[in-house]
């Protein structure tokens, strides 16, 4: 798993502010439902490709990114995760991580004496978490309101 962490740059910014109105351009047009392919054409070389709509809409999402400055990373959806870099994802410290492993929390697999986790091990486990963290939520505004503490 290769990582590009660091930000784009001012130019790169810039170059990806100017792109974004053809992607306006794709979706008024109604392109977006004909095919599940889409062809696009290289400047360069003046030569046709052919790529499957979903690359198309993932460049879309990443010079959306890029244009506001945000670092993307790509892992392939099979990807194993060590402990820093399943913790860099959730947010966490590496031993908070570890912790979780050890309890059951997240599944996990030994690699040596190194713990791997599967990314849709992970995507589930955060999943999980938002979905309790808005129950939560939910409960506790609507105990405000029938306790009446001004919360309107």
């Amino acid at each position: 798993m290769e990582a590009i962490l660091e930000k784009p740059s001012l130019q790169d910014q810039r170059a990806a502010i100017a792109s974004l109105p053809y992607f306006d351009t794709f979706h008024k047009t109604g392109q977006k439902k004909r095919s599940h392919l889409v062809e696009l054409r290289l400047q360069e070389n003046d030569e046709a490709v052919t790529i499957p709509r979903k690359a198309l809409e993932l460049l879309e999402f990443i010079l959306v990114s890029m244009a506001e400055g945000k670092a993307v990373s790509l892992i392939p959806s099979d990807s194993e995760l060590s402990t820093q870099q399943a913790a860099d994802m959730l947010n966490v410290s590496r031993p908070h991580l570890v912790k979780l492993l050890e309890q059951g929390a997240i599944p996990f697999k030994k690699v040596g004496s190194h713990r791997r986790v599967q990314l849709e091990h992970l995507l589930s486990y955060e999943q999980q978490q938002s979905q309790q963290r808005q129950a939560h939520l939910q409960f506790l505004a609507q105990q405000a309101q029938e306790l009446n503490l001004g919360y309107e």
